[in-house]
């Protein structure tokens, strides 16, 4: 699977949230498939949510419903896929991309990748997941300090607190590990990693249940207030922004 928006910089908007739902669904329903790999093009693995669609959900609470629940449902069939997925992270992996990353199975990185959830730093409540992956992946206290600062980490710090699986050295041996990888998952028994698979989504699950609805409805909140213009505007302008607190 390979993102293709690199003059966006792989950031999400409405096509691509539908369309990696159905790639996902197509995939689930492959009987022969063993491993997934997902990669993208351009300099950026994803920087997460694209701008325009953030402006488009403030202008309308229809609208806003309608972008959360496909973040939901995006969000939904990822973490449910029986198949294993292995990230080959060459670039930066921010908001809903740090996100679906952290929630994959394997993920290989170099030490000049950031990897980070910057929703707090334009407005927006991290409810597209980060609230769920990064505790699991690194802990509360660690979790609370970057998804309450936005701040990023490199990829030699992300794995060295278990937030990637695998650092190689250079950005041009992420993908053939990454490749290296899937293939010895796939050469293993099909019935065992599938049910071990199976019993990791289930410990996932239940976690999103717990959270994921509170942290979208907070998400919506906050898509519709003046701060979220303030950020991309300040940011599109290279000023330092004016928030209101609402």
């Amino acid at each position: 699977m390979v993102l293709l928006r690199p003059e966006k910089m792989n950031s999400f908007d409405d096509a691509l949230h539908v369309e990696m739902t159905d790639a996902l669904r197509v995939v689930q329903l492959e009987a022969d498939l063993r491993a997934l790999l997902w990669r993208s093009t351009g300099k950026a693995f994803s920087v997460g949510g694209d701008f325009e669609l953030m402006r488009l959900a403030h202008s309308s609470i229809p609208q806003r419903r309608r972008i959360v629940d496909d973040g939901l449902r995006l969000l939904s069939t990822f973490i449910e896929l029986d198949i294993p997925i292995v990230v080959a992270l060459h670039g930066d992996a921010l908001g809903l991309g740090a996100t679906l990353v952290l929630a994959a199975d394997v993920v290989v990185t170099h030490p000049k990748v950031r990897i980070g959830d910057p929703h707090v730093q334009i407005g927006l409540v991290a409810g597209d997941g980060g609230c769920l992956v990064w505790p699991q992946s690194i802990g509360m206290m660690r979790a609370r300090r970057h998804l309450l600062t936005g701040d990023p980490l490199h990829g030699d710090e992300a794995h060295r607190i278990g937030l990637v699986s695998d650092l190689v050295d250079d950005p041009d041996e992420v993908l053939p590990m990454a490749r290296k990888l899937a293939e010895r998952i796939c050469g293993l028994p099909p019935l065992a990693v599938q049910g071990t698979k199976k019993s990791l989504n289930r410990v996932t699950r239940f976690r999103f249940d717990e959270v994921i609805e509170l942290s979208f409805a907070h998400e919506t909140t906050t898509l519709g207030s003046d701060d979220l213009i303030e950020a991309i505007e300040a940011f599109r302008e290279k000023r330092t922004p004016k928030y209101r607190g609402c």
